[in-house]
């Protein structure tokens, strides 16, 4: 089998906050939420952060991946992790019902969508 990840880079720049509580944050403002620990993990764009005040310390690019795998599949994040790695280039991955999507630091974006884009398995 010969697959592509088919990446897709999506426009903007994305970061990861910590927050108490979700109040007064226009839910069409976050990416995605995860609660851990009593407190909200988020993903937004930078400039809804910037919005609500909010601090971060990593800028991100999102890529998603539009291959359509399931929740059970089993090696494609070590497939793509491995070749992000090897290139110095960390990712925080997100699994999403029908595609999974790699934040990675907004800097090495350019070099992490070539590199997603060459790869088949």
């Amino acid at each position: 089998m010969n697959k592509s990840l088919k990446p897709h880079l999506n426009p903007g720049k994305y970061v990861f906050v910590l927050t108490d509580n979700i109040y007064g944050i226009n839910e069409e403002d976050i990416l995605c939420s995860f609660k851990e620990d009593g407190k909200y993990s988020l993903i937004l764009k930078k400039e809804f952060a910037n919005k609500y005040g909010m601090s971060y310390d990593f800028i991100a690019a999102w890529i998603s991946l539009e291959l359509y795998s399931s929740l059970d599949s089993v090696g494609l994040t070590s497939i793509f992790s491995k070749a992000l790695s090897a290139n110095n280039i960390s990712c925080n991955v997100i699994a999403g019902y029908n595609h999974d999507h790699i934040f990675v630091n907004y800097k090495d974006k350019d070099l992490a969508f070539d590199i997603l884009n060459k790869l088949k398995f």
